[in-house]
């Protein structure tokens, strides 16, 4: 493997250096809001200077970093706004809506337990065997120890069949979405009182109210640990709030003490990626928290139903065995084949949408109509003919594939709507979608996931709440997380069919699960590779970190600089440079049309002090708008994972007003602080689904622990005509990219996957 070629920063000697550039120094991380609630005996919360940020609320993804689950804690702020009085509607607000509607139809089901759930068949498995138990214990008819000292039960059936393709019962229509709705005032002043006799601050009032309902009062004073359900709220913090409210009363094996923090740490685990997690980590978490019983902890917390448990490994391996016996075969030895069986545990809310999801496929698979003529296509040859032809034949289809390789799904969306039919396509970003347009020649035939969702783009809904479509192609797949999967399945009407598209080199969600790793692993359907490669220098470099090899690539035009950098300080002067003058004058990009990306939002060369050093050289000022200035480059984050680039235009009383790509947007005061952030520099997880005609990537040498090959294929992949490389990383780049790519997200819905339907 060879090295990166070094250069010279475009257009200017790679000597150059500037003393009246002075690089400003990263601030180290606030508190966060809840901080004042108390340390935990012994401990402290520690500030992750990769993903914590000032603004209250953010603290509950502190954990994520690029490249390990999902990274992006900026990204996925809970904040402590939810108690802010109802906006008009708009589009992120809708999203939010209709997200909200969906998981409260899900609890409805829940709570029916006889009822459908989402993809309109029944809880089966593990699932619903644990939650039968859960039952039985809470009615008394069995012991908690149940769970753990019985084996798991032979399921009576088949774990999950596909339905037929008969006619499906009809479908609930999907409410309208409709606007947030804010906490009650008189419920938030109770709960401020209750968090004053604890020692807590006023400000998490909102937030509690948001999270526990109009009854958060009584729920902080029954179990002040509850207060963990608050985004941002740490253990030590509900530690030293439930010392103050319970006095000697209050211990470390406190049952309920145990339970909220089995669900937190599960929350936190999503923050990362999870859907559900070993319970022997779960158990050494707790151990390090000061509970003296962790298994009994665990116990107590799948009695009391806060998480569920899947033993998903033995459930297999009794279906095998009840087959060989049904064929009269002689089952294996167990102590010659038998392994250890691992227990997971998660959330019902995951646990339900992993379930709903993979039902939902298998249905979408068998209701496809199979022999569809779709003779009068023209299909053409090459990779898109080879997807035409699967997607004519097969209810789900996923696509592989570089940037060059969009071209094929737009391809197949031309075909498709040619034969009449209802055809789609869905990105990510709105870049994405302006991209896919283009490609498609019809503006119509793009939209952005979230939109569609919330109902602000696309055909809208049928009578019976499906999307008014025939296929869905959706793009940037592997930013789909399960939740997002699950509400996009439950959508659509028997028949559709749907195409995942992607590139599996790339970061993944910023939500919890890996749908389309997991789809693609389970293979599940069939499975079009492209073969269409990335043209230029940018995309020879970019496929062969894809496959561990970091090679020297020709330049001619400078589409490739290394600029080799000896500090942060230096990083952020260097990349200041090249932002503002040296890219602009040497590649013709703009400063504007530029993006950098960083590992990360602390440290002396994360987003922040990148972004403070930018508007300092490319648009000075006070920041008299909540730290802003008409004319900075900002991103908007309207839902926890997504992010929308704009520019702020001016602001009034009614809050802050941006341009998105030419819709006006109106962020209301209270909101900017959590949902407003500087855009010149961002994370490789903010960047994913977009691209720039020139990527400046930021690698400092103090941020090598959070390299690996997905980050880098990532982030260098985000330029169209010049990639420059800030580089103080020496040989941990060349490293981190020849380490194969490693399974950082634990998950059930390959399993689901692969059980056999009958």
């Amino acid at each position: 493997m060879t090295a990166l070629p070094r250069g010279e920063t475009p257009g200017s000697p790679a000597a150059a250096s500037d003393d009246a550039d002075a690089t400003p120094s990263a601030d180290g991380p606030a508190p966060s809001a809840g901080e004042a609630a108390g340390a935990a005996d012994g401990g402290s919360p520690t500030a992750d200077d990769a993903g914590t940020d000032e603004t209250a609320g953010t603290d509950e993804a502190a954990g994520r970093q690029d490249g390990s689950g999902s990274e992006d804690a900026e990204d996925a702020d809970g904040g402590t706004d939810g108690a802010d009085a109802a906006a008009p509607l708009s589009e992120a607000e809708a999203e939010l809506a209709a997200q909200r509607e969906l998981r409260q139809r899900i609890e409805q089901r829940k709570a029916e337990r006889e009822g459908p759930i989402a993809a309109g068949t029944k809880l089966s498995g593990k699932a619903a065997d644990l939650l039968a138990a859960v039952r039985a214990v809470e009615s008394g008819e069995q012991s908690a120890g149940a769970f753990f000292d019985s084996p798991a039960p032979a399921p009576a059936g088949p774990r999950r069949a596909a339905p037929a393709p008969a006619p499906a019962p009809p479908r609930t229509p999907a409410p309208p979405p409709t606007a947030p709705q804010g906490a009650p005032p008189e419920a938030v002043a109770a709960t401020a009182a209750v968090l004053a006799e604890g020692g807590a601050p006023a400000a998490l009032a909102g937030a509690a109210t948001e999270a526990l309902g109009a009854q958060a009062p009584d729920a902080l004073r029954a179990d002040p640990w509850q207060l963990l359900a608050v985004p941002g709220v740490r253990p030590e913090q509900a530690d030293g709030f439930a010392r103050a409210l319970l006095g000697a009363a209050c211990g470390p094996d406190d049952e309920r003490r145990s339970a909220a923090l089995v669900g937190w740490l599960l929350e936190q685990a999503a923050l990362r990626g999870h859907t559900v997690l070993d319970a022997a980590q779960v158990r050494a978490a707790l151990a390090e928290r000061a509970v003296s019983d962790p298994e009994a902890a665990v116990r107590h917390a799948v009695a009391e139903g806060a998480v569920l448990v899947f033993q998903d490994g033995q459930e297999q391996e009794e279906e095998q065995d009840g087959r060989a016996g049904q064929d009269g075969q002689e089952s294996p030895e167990p102590e010659a084949t038998a392994e250890p069986v691992q227990v997971l545990l998660g959330l019902d809310r995951y646990a339900l949408a992993e379930e709903s999801l993979a039902d939902g496929l298998a249905r979408l698979v068998s209701t496809c109509e199979k022999d569809a003529d779709w003779s009068r296509a023209d299909p053409g040859s090459g990779s898109a003919a080879e997807l035409i032809r699967a997607a004519a034949a097969h209810g789900l289809v996923a696509h592989t594939g570089g940037e060059a390789a969009r071209a094929e799904p737009a391809a197949l969306i031309t075909a498709a709507r040619e034969l009449g039919l209802r055809a789609l396509g869905a990105t990510h970003s709105v870049d994405g979608r302006h991209r896919l347009a283009a490609a498609t020649g019809d503006p119509d035939r793009a939209v952005t996931l979230s939109g569609l969702l919330a109902g602000t783009e696309g055909p809208g809904r049928d009578e019976e709440g499906a999307f008014a479509v025939d296929l869905l192609v959706v793009l940037d797949a592997p930013q789909l997380d399960v939740e997002s999967a699950a509400i996009l399945v439950e959508s659509l009407a028997d028949g559709t069919r749907l195409v995942l598209s992607g590139d599996p080199g790339v970061l993944g969600s910023a939500g919890a699960g890996r749908v389309f790793a997991d789809v693609l692993a389970a293979r599940a359907c069939p499975q079009v590779v492209s073969r269409t490669p990335d043209p230029g220098p940018i995309g020879e470099l970019v496929s062969g970190i894809g496959i561990g090899e970091l090679n020297q690539v020709e330049a001619p035009g400078k589409e490739v600089v290394i600029v080799p950098v000896r500090d942060a300080g230096e990083a952020v002067h260097r990349t200041v440079q090249l932002v503002a003058d040296s890219v602009p004058r040497a590649i013709g990009v703009p400063s504007a049309d530029t993006q950098v990306i960083t590992v990360g939002h602390g440290g002396s060369a994360g987003t922040r002090a990148l972004n403070t050093a930018l508007k300092q050289r490319l648009n000075p000022g006070p920041g008299r708008f909540g730290g802003f200035d008409p004319g900075d480059r900002v991103v908007h984050v309207p839902a926890p994972g997504r992010i929308v680039p704009a520019v702020v235009v001016s602001a009034d009383t009614e809050g802050l007003r941006l341009d998105c790509a030419g819709t006006p947007v109106v962020v209301p005061q209270e909101r900017v602080a959590s949902c407003v952030r500087h855009g010149w520099a961002l994370s490789a997880h903010q960047a994913a689904g977009t691209r720039w005609p020139a990527v400046v990537v930021v690698l400092p040498g103090d941020a090598a622990q959070s390299l690996n090959r997905s980050w880098v294929y990532t982030a260098f992949g985000r330029g169209e005509r010049h990639l420059s490389v800030v580089h103080g990383m020496d040989q941990a780049l060349p490293r981190a990219v020849a380490e194969p790519p490693v399974l950082d997200r634990t998950t059930r819905l390959r399993t689901l996957l692969e059980t056999p339907a009958g």
